[in-house]
């Protein structure tokens, strides 16, 4: 029995499977760990392309009509693609700042009613650099909660939000046309 214990004491034959089996679990958390911070990253960079360019679309435009908002906030969706867009929230703003800095709003289109969109006359604090006294700029923001899929380094839920300014391209101000 001693010579049966004492042989399989000094049998080296096991060990690569049993140093494998130990690192195992972490090479499957960093793995995964790395699949989940890569996948966030790519979810925040698409919101703040989607953000810019829905802003650059409006931006672009002297007349913002209906047609036009179903456009917009059907191609943010497109944007987000692969990432499911029942939390994603966005929201189209035009806000003009009179003579004296006062800056307000003029008119506000949302998508998924995101909570931080200002409503029509509200008067909002921009930044003198971002809009000058006299000048109006489109503002664009969105904000989308991202959800794991492992929740292995993220449980919980992650909300990105992201706010561009843009001054109109084709005149002072975009008009906002019902139809």
């Amino acid at each position: 029995m001693t010579r049966r214990l004492s042989s399989f004491w000094r049998d080296r034959r096991g060990v690569s499977a049993v140093e494998f089996a130990l690192i195992l679990p972490v090479l499957m958390i960093f793995y995964f760990g790395m699949a989940e911070l890569t996948e966030a990253m790519m979810a925040q960079r698409r919101l703040s392309h989607l953000t810019a360019s829905i802003g650059d679309v409006v931006a672009r435009d002297q007349k913002f009509t209906d047609a036009r908002r179903d456009d917009v906030f059907s191609v943010g969706n497109v944007l987000m693609a692969p990432f499911p867009t029942a939390t994603l929230r966005m929201c189209i703003v035009s806000i003009a700042s009179d003579a004296a800095g006062k800056d307000v709003v003029v008119w506000s289109e949302k998508s998924n009613a995101p909570a931080n969109c200002p409503a029509a006359n509200a008067i909002v604090d921009i930044p003198p650099s971002v809009l000058p006294a006299g000048q109006s700029v489109i503002m664009s923001k969105a904000s989308y909660d991202y959800d794991s899929v492992f929740k292995l380094v993220i449980p919980q839920t992650m909300t990105f939000r992201r706010t561009f300014y843009l001054r109109p391209r084709l005149s002072d101000q975009v008009a906002r046309v019902k139809q």
